[in-house]
């Protein structure tokens, strides 16, 4: 639990003497031992950043607190929160820190309990200070630590406020370490019967400082070892014996320091002797005994056993490629392949689902691993109201674990209704900048224990997918935006004309918002046709909704009877007066199907090809003008272009021959042969088929627009 205080004692004012040094290192330690803490820190906020600073640590090596030395007022950990929010956290034991402040029980995840008080008066800020307890302790603090801490913090700050006062602002002081034993010992009575003690034992013995090095060793120990005597004393054990430089052992000693625990491990020591090495810490330091450990290493002799799972859950190297992994996710759909692909065999599961909200209701994002899909979807469309594990991590951002099927149902009755085949259950709320996004549920076939490290590491696993999917999901909402603005910007359906056969395709690139400025027309009028084919410069919202404007004025000019070139001009004037930057690209077609005549206006846009009925193609590279919204005088000549029966005009934009690495001329010659060969197809099966082939079938980084006109006997 995190208890909260926000009762505020008046704290007598301390004597009105010039403050000393070392103002901290004394308020810590006086306040460590009244209640009785084993560990804490000072912390100044700086003057000229919302940074709390560490000033002073006691009663562990600064490295065990080296990643919260500066630590930002919006971070997510207890110093922050009581400084941003004024109060007293209390956080009270393993489990809580892994629900609570997850990415510190990831660093530490050993049982120890922790307070975080602010360092305040009532006008000012000066910093906080948090001290901890062994994870034996009680889980709930007492009254009379909690006054206590908040009064000896209030009188903490009184005396930073006169220290400024006076001119002499507070600085970082040196940290606060018991101090072992020293060699005065050894005069003092009995202390030589004691080593001789020592030296008969059958086994190890050393002594390790606070900060891991080697006081005292005994003979046993250098030979079971396999180092001198000489060579361990001062040395950190790890640094001193080659075979123990790994970072699990050096864990078990953090371990024991924290939580003040008596802590084991085996070793191998080359090529085949196993130790164990039992640690009983104490507020100086640790005694370390030294054993053979002839049933590990029998064990070990018949190799590792069937299923036994590995040592870390999951390891630096594997978080560091799932976070990667995660970054190129784009939509929705890849969060949940990923989750499915790479996190849930690295974790021990066998099946994901991926839940979010909507309305107040529960939507089933995705899911993998389940035999039967219909167990998963009927929970979509749920009331959040509904008490279901799903929507209550939901709801409350706090995770759950359920370790068998016995635990999830006696919690959720409702629950033996829908069995889905699994044993046990992890909901991992997914919060986002600050607010839940979804929830991922891992599901395991056989009962699962989740310990309090795992806990965490699986909660900061999920601040990965929740920032993968906060992503994901504004990536899908902006392709749905993009694709609807596309769909009612473009043409819905292509108007029947006497004497024309018509076709069109739209491809959005691949790249990007999948939205652009490409369009096309077909507009009917007395007794003629005008067909249009644009591109306008971009491919984002500003470029679409140009387009939307030209495509609407093409329409008007040629519905009150413009003629081509005029409709070109009066289009330019209208991009020009609007004041845009953009330009576009124009192809302009008056058709009169009865006359079989086309006259064409063109304004800086790819030429267009025309199969006549005999199987010839010829590019018509008519004259034209310049780009839209270029030149306000800009004038734009026609050209007239025979169409016989049979005929088929290619109107594109060019995105449908050019891409990186490729010649447009020899772009244009492929279309130009694909037309030759394929031209006799219905025209939607010669769309389908001229898009499929070119350029514009792969990877896009622009859109295509394809308009086809057959002129019919």
């Amino acid at each position: 639990m995190v208890g909260v205080s926000d009762a505020r004692p008046s704290v007598p004012a301390p004597p009105r003497t010039r403050v000393g040094r070392p103002l901290l290192s004394l308020a810590l330690a006086s306040m460590m031992d009244e209640v009785h803490a084993h560990s804490g820190a000072v912390y100044l906020l700086t003057a000229d950043e919302p940074v709390l600073e560490m000033a002073v640590m006691a009663g562990l090596p600064r490295a065990f607190a080296a990643p919260w030395e500066r630590i930002g007022i919006s971070a997510p950990v207890p110093v922050a929160d009581a400084v941003r929010e004024r109060r007293l956290v209390w956080v009270g034991g393993e489990e809580d820190m892994a629900r609570r402040y997850p990415r510190i029980a990831v660093v530490l995840p050993y049982p120890f309990a922790l307070a975080a008080v602010p360092v305040a008066t009532d006008a000012r800020v000066y910093g906080a200070v948090f001290v901890t307890w062994p994870g034996s302790r009680p889980p709930e603090l007492t009254a009379r630590e909690r006054d206590h801490l908040v009064a000896a913090c209030g009188r903490l700050a009184v005396r930073l406020e006169r220290a400024v006062e006076e001119s002499l602002p507070p600085h970082a002081e040196p940290d606060l370490l018991a101090a072992a034993p020293g060699g005065g010992v050894a005069g003092a009575p009995g202390s030589a019967e004691a080593a001789r003690m020592v030296a008969r034992l059958p086994y190890g013995l050393c002594s390790l400082d606070l900060h891991g090095r080697i006081g005292f060793a005994n003979a046993a120990a250098a030979e079971l070892m396999g180092v001198p005597v000489s060579q361990l004393l001062g040395a950190q054990l790890w640094a001193a014996v080659p075979w123990l430089d790994d970072p699990a052992y050096e864990e078990r000693y953090r371990a024991a320091l924290i939580s003040r625990h008596s802590t084991s491990f085996v070793a191998l020591r080359p090529p085949g002797d196993w130790l164990s090495f039992r640690l009983y810490p104490s507020a100086t330091g640790l005694s370390v005994r030294i054993t053979r450990a002839r049933a590990v290493a029998e064990m070990n002799r018949s190799g590792p056993r069937p299923g036994e799972p590995p040592a870390r859950l999951v390891t630096i190297s594997q978080v560091l490629s799932l976070a990667g992994a995660l970054t190129e996710a784009a939509g929705v759909q890849d969060v949940v392949q990923l989750v499915a692909d790479e996190i849930v065999p690295a974790v021990g599961g066998q099946a994901v689902v991926v839940l979010g909200s909507r309305a107040g209701r529960l939507h089933v994002l995705g899911h993998r691993g389940y035999r039967d899909p219909h167990v998963v979807e009927r929970f979509d469309g749920l009331p959040l109201t509904e008490s279901t594990p799903g929507t209550q991590a939901l709801t409350t951002g706090v995770p759950a674990f359920f370790d068998s099927r016995e635990r999830l149902e006696h919690l959720y009755p409702r629950r033996h209704a829908t069995p889905d085949g699994f044993a046990a259950w992890a909901y991992l709320p997914l919060i986002a900048s600050g607010r839940p996004v979804g929830t991922c549920v891992l599901a395991y076939a056989e009962p699962h224990p989740f310990p309090a490290d795992e806990r965490a590491v699986l909660t900061s696993l999920g601040g990965l997918i929740a920032q993968a999917l906060e992503r994901a999901l504004l990536y899908d909402a902006k392709h749905r935006l993009a694709h609807g603005l596309q769909a009612a910007l473009l043409p819905h359906s292509l108007p029947t004309l006497p004497g024309i056969e018509a076709a069109a395709r739209y491809l959005p690139a691949t790249q990007g918002m999948d939205i652009g400025g490409d369009f096309y027309d077909l507009v009917p009028t007395d007794g003629l046709a005008a067909a249009v084919i644009g591109d306008v410069q971009g491919h984002n919202v500003t470029a679409a909704g140009l387009m939307g404007q030209i495509r609407t004025a093409v329409r008007a000019y040629t519905t009150v009877g413009q003629e081509p070139q005029e409709v070109m001009r009066s289009t330019n004037r209208l991009l020009i007066d609007l004041g845009t930057e953009l330009f576009a690209s124009c192809l302009y077609l008056r058709l009169d199907p009865a006359r079989r005549r086309a006259v064409v206006a063109r304004a800086g846009h790819p030429p267009p090809l025309l199969r006549r009925p005999d199987g010839s193609v010829r590019v018509l590279d008519l004259p034209g003008g310049p780009l839209l919204g270029v030149d306000g005088s800009a004038v734009y000549p026609t050209t007239e272009v025979e169409l016989a029966p049979g005929s088929v005009l290619v109107l594109y934009t060019d995105g449908l021959i050019e891409a990186p690495g490729v010649d447009i001329e020899d772009a244009l010659a492929e279309l130009g042969r694909r037309l030759a060969e394929d031209g006799d197809l219905p025209l939607d099966a010669l769309a389908d088929d001229l898009v499929r082939r070119s350029v514009a079938g792969r990877e896009r980084s622009d859109d295509v627009a394809l308009l086809l006109l057959r002129a019919e006997g």
